[in-house]
Parts: structure tokens; C-alpha cells; sequence
């Protein structure tokens, strides 16, 4: 018989991490205790209530809330994922990732950028949406090749990175953006090496960089969030001047990033 797509190990990927050898009930210790919960389900909060407490007062809780529930919601599939190598765990994590990424671009992808049939926000809803849709029909046809399609969509986030670069001659966002840059090469490092070189990490005893990918990922978000939020102010809200700074101080060697904004000048 087939077995269901809720049983442990039904997924049809499998990380290099060894199963169920700390644990009778996850099947991969490491990536579901030690790094989905830190990076996502900690991080994710906590660069949050930073945007909350120190943003002065443009964004709403609304608005947060955009971004940080399906953060926490992808945080949360990966556990499952990673404590049952489950198809529907696979396919969880993987949607949760999709659907993130459709917030994201719905919301604050930049309006210059749109196409030219495109003229509204809206009519941009209705294409993300729609392509969202058609995207997670075809994930079903071969999930194998979902994660590495995921991952090809950061070259076109560096990509508008690189463009809103250009136009912005603020040192301390060109500094955040390669600090961003910096922790998803090493992000995606691991995930390739996990991917590809399995069998010389488990011939070492250390197949462990699938757990890396999930902490560089999240460390990566920390930068790329603020910098969304700074181009999104510059775009949206022009008569405000947007600058990053960084909690709890500059000088510290781990900081959460976070915007604050210039009251505008008043016209006479």
C-alpha cells in the first residue's frame, strides 16, 4: 500500500542530516530544534517588535503583520517539515515560502518596476495572485525541483536591489544591502553543499549545513527587511527621509537593523 501523505519520511526529499538519531520522534534533530526555531521563530518576533517599537509610527500593526505572520508561518512549517520529513510537511514548507514571497511582492514590489500593461496596485494584486495560483498547482508536479526554483527568484530580489542601489547614494544602505548579500552566499553555500555534497559531509561526520542554511537565511532576512521597508518609504511616502539604523547600538557585532523616518519639513 501507499503510504499516506502525513507519514514520517513520505516526502520525497531527504536532508544530508541522519534521521531519528537523537530523537525517536524527529526524524532530523538538528534542522527542526536547533536552527528552524531559532531563525525563524525568534529572529522573525524580534526584528518585528523592533519595527513596532522604534519606526516612528508609519507602519501599522497591520502592515507588520504582512510580513511577520508568514515569516512565523514558514518558520513553523519547516519544523513540521524537518521533525517528519512528511510529503504534506514538504509541500507546507515549500507553499509557505511561495506565499511569502507573493505578500511581499504584492505589497511592496516597487510600482516603477511594474509592467507597462500594469497601471494600479491592484491590477499588480491580481497578477501576483494568479500567479501564485499557477505556481502552486505546478508544485505538485515534481516538489523535487520546488526549492531550487525558490531560490532562483533571490537573483531577481538582488537584481531590484541592485537597481534601488544605483539610485541611492546613502552609505549605510549600499553597507546593510552587501551585509545582506554576504549572509545569503553564505546561506545558499550551504544549501548547495547539503544538496550536492552529501556524501562528503556524512564521510566526515558533519552533515549538518542544511541547519546553517536556516540560520545564514535568517540573518540575511534581518538586513533584507529594513532595506525593504527603507525603498518602500522612499516610494511611497517621499515628503519623509527614511534612515536605517541599528539596535541596540552600532557598535555592538550582532544588531537587528530597523528604519526610522525624518519628520518632514513643513511648506510654507
Amino acid at each position: 500500500t501507499m503510504p499516506s501523505i502525513f507519514s514520517y519520511e513520505s516526502a520525497e526529499v531527504d536532508w544530508c542530516e541522519s534521521n531519528f538519531v537523537r530523537s525517536a520522534v524527529i526524524a532530523e534533530y538538528y534542522n527542526t530544534d536547533g536552527t528552524s526555531l531559532l531563525s525563524f521563530l525568534l529572529l522573525t518576533p524580534l526584528n518585528s517588535w523592533c519595527w513596532r517599537v522604534l519606526v516612528w509610527g508609519a507602519f501599522s500593526e497591520l502592515q507588520l503583520c504582512r510580513l511577520k505572520v508568514p515569516l512565523l508561518l514558514a518558520g513553523v512549517f519547516s519544523v513540521y517539515f524537518h521533525m517528519t520529513l512528511s510529503y504534506v510537511g514538504q509541500l507546507l514548507d515549500e507553499l509557505s515560502i511561495l506565499w511569502t514571497l507573493a505578500v511581499a511582492y504584492s505589497f511592496w514590489y516597487p510600482q516603477a518596476y511594474f509592467p507597462r500593461c500594469i497601471k494600479t496596485r491592484r491590477h499588480f494584486f491580481w497578477l501576483t495572485g494568479i500567479t501564485t495560483v499557477i505556481s502552486t498547482l505546478m508544485s505538485f508536479i515534481k516538489p523535487t525541483l520546488n526549492a531550487y526554483a525558490l531560490n532562483c527568484i533571490a537573483f531577481h530580489l538582488l537584481y531590484l536591489t541592485w537597481q534601488e542601489l544605483k539610485k541611492c547614494n546613502d552609505r549605510r544602505v549600499h553597507r546593510m544591502a552587501a551585509v545582506m548579500v554576504m549572509w545569503w552566499a553564505l546561506a545558499i553555500t550551504s544549501w548547495i553543499s547539503d544538496r550536492w555534497l552529501c556524501w562528503l559531509w556524512q564521510a566526515i561526520n558533519f552533515p549538518y549545513f542544511h541547519s546553517f542554511w536556516h540560520v545564514l537565511i535568517a540573518m540575511s532576512l534581518l538586513y533584507c527587511c529594513p532595506l525593504v521597508i527603507y525603498f518602500d518609504v522612499s516610494y511611497e511616502m517621499p515628503s519623509f527621509k527614511p534612515k536605517l539604523e541599528y539596535w541596540p547600538s552600532d557598535s555592538w557585532p550582532v544588531v537587528v537593523p530597523y528604519v526610522t523616518l525624518e519628520e518632514p519639513h513643513k511648506q510654507c
